[in-house]
């Protein structure tokens, strides 16, 4: 008796959308100066306002490593668009700022992904996305339980 033939045709189609995705991204980005790895950094670090954000936590939550993602803030501090100041509760940690310049970045960037998102979810009515983003929330909540992680 044969196997019983499955279909892995969705996490394919998940793939392909994420790796073509990211190719559309770099290409829009590339104008502004930035790759997408910048914006992704500048993105997690926005979320943090004018408290910051520890490198260390980046790291985490960008699932990078600490020696990559320093090369990252290296370069964008170079840059003026983010800044390095020290922790005040832990004098050996340093805190991660958006500058003023990393503001206005931020703003066009936003402008850029979100005609960008528009283009992607072009001919998907909102009740489809609504439904492909409760499916996609369900999938990534079982990967992260069969990781064991938490996001």
């Amino acid at each position: 008796m044969a196997p019983k033939q499955q279909t892995f045709a969705t996490g394919f189609l998940v793939h392909d959308v994420s790796r073509i995705r990211k190719k559309v991204v770099d290409q829009a980005v590339k104008p502004l100066g930035i790759t997408r790895s910048q914006f992704w950094l500048l993105v997690n670090t926005a979320r943090y306002g004018n408290e910051g954000i520890a490198q260390t936590e980046l790291a985490r939550l960008m699932s990078v490593g600490k020696v990559s993602l320093g090369g990252l803030i290296d370069r964008m501090e170079a840059n003026g668009i983010l800044e390095r100041l020290p922790d005040p509760v832990d004098r050996r940690a340093k805190k991660v700022f958006m500058t003023r310049k990393g503001e206005e970045l931020l703003h066009d960037l936003q402008e850029v992904a979100f005609d960008i998102n528009k283009q992607i979810m072009k001919g998907i009515s909102k009740e489809q996305n609504k439904m492909l983003d409760g499916m996609l929330r369900t999938m990534k909540r079982n990967l992260l339980q069969m990781d064991g992680a938490q996001d």
